[in-house]
C-alpha cells in the first residue's frame, strides 16, 4: 500500500514539474502595453477602443507611501504611513507629469513628500499610484522603494524620477 502511495505521489510531483502554464496566463502586446499606460498616466485615448471622455475624468493621480505592501486587494490606506507632515502627492495625468515609453512609466520629476516633523518612526517600503487624494482610493500600481526610506525628524521622503512601473 505504501509503495503504491509513494508511486502515485511521484507521478503527481513529476506532472507538477513538467506542467505547462495554464492557458489563462496571457501577455499583452508591447504596443498595447504602452497605449494602456498612456491612457492611465497621460489621459491619451486608445484609438477606436478607449478614451478619456468620462463626465469628470481624473486630472491627477495620487502617489502615496506605505510601510508594507498594500497587496493587490488593498487600497491606498493599506499600510499607508501617517507621520506628521505627510500627505499624498498629486501628479498631473499628462505627459508633463509622467513619461511613458517602451511599456514603462516614470514620474517626469522627483516626487517629494512633506518633511517628517513628528511621529517619525518606521520605514517606507512601498509606493502606490492611486486615484484619491485621501481616503481609501483605488490602487492602480504599487511597488517597492529601493532603498527603503527610514523615517526620522527632518527626512523628506522622495520617489525619484528614475522610479519605473513596467507593464508585461
Amino acid at each position: 500500500m505504501l509503495k503504491k502511495m509513494l508511486s502515485g505521489l511521484g507521478l503527481v510531483l513529476l506532472s507538477l514539474c513538467l506542467s505547462v502554464p495554464p492557458a489563462a496566463l496571457a501577455s499583452k502586446g508591447d504596443t498595447f502595453e504602452n497605449d494602456l499606460l498612456k491612457l492611465i498616466f497621460n489621459a491619451t485615448a486608445i484609438a477606436n477602443m478607449a478614451d478619456n471622455a468620462a463626465a469628470s475624468p481624473l486630472t491627477n493621480l495620487y502617489v502615496s507611501l506605505h510601510t508594507a505592501d498594500p497587496t493587490d486587494g488593498g487600497n491606498q490606506t493599506s499600510s499607508e504611513t501617517g507621520y506628521t507632515g505627510y500627505a499624498r502627492v498629486a501628479v498631473a495625468r499628462t505627459s508633463g507629469g509622467w513619461t511613458v515609453t517602451a511599456a514603462s512609466v516614470s514620474p517626469v520629476a522627483n516626487i517629494d513628500f512633506g518633511e517628517c516633523t513628528a511621529s517619525c518612526t518606521g520605514t517606507i517600503t512601498h509606493w502606490v499610484v492611486g486615484t484619491a487624494s485621501s481616503s481609501t482610493g483605488k490602487v492602480l500600481y504599487s511597488g517597492t522603494i529601493t532603498p527603503n526610506i527610514t523615517l526620522a525628524t527632518g527626512v523628506i521622503p522622495r520617489v525619484k524620477s528614475t522610479s519605473t512601473i513596467t507593464e508585461d
